[in-house]
């Protein structure tokens, strides 16, 4: 798969990445770097490879799921400019 001009801009557009017409043609050599090095490794054969979640075998932890407020309202609150109780104060935004 390659990508033409028109698709760099489109996907500039999308990304809301302003781009120089200049930088174009650079652009698409690079996304057709990406696109062959993305369809080369998908012709690796993976069959009988168990996926990784980690480079070492380990258990996670598992803790008890309570909840709380983290017993720490008045130190997160303690650096707001405008806070009431432990609650921050910030200006309305929706009408």
């Amino acid at each position: 798969m390659s990508v033409d001009q028109a698709t760099v801009r489109r996907i500039a557009h999308l990304a809301r990445i302003a781009v120089e017409e200049k930088e174009v043609e650079h652009l698409q050599g690079e996304i057709n770097a990406i696109l062959s090095f993305v369809e080369e490794l998908s012709s690796v054969d993976v069959a009988g490879v168990e996926a990784m979640t980690s480079t070492m075998p380990m258990k996670l932890r598992m803790r008890a799921d309570v909840v709380n407020d983290g017993h720490k309202a008045a130190d997160i609150v303690a650096n707001a400019p405008e806070r009431e109780d432990n609650f921050f104060v910030v200006p309305k935004v929706v009408e």
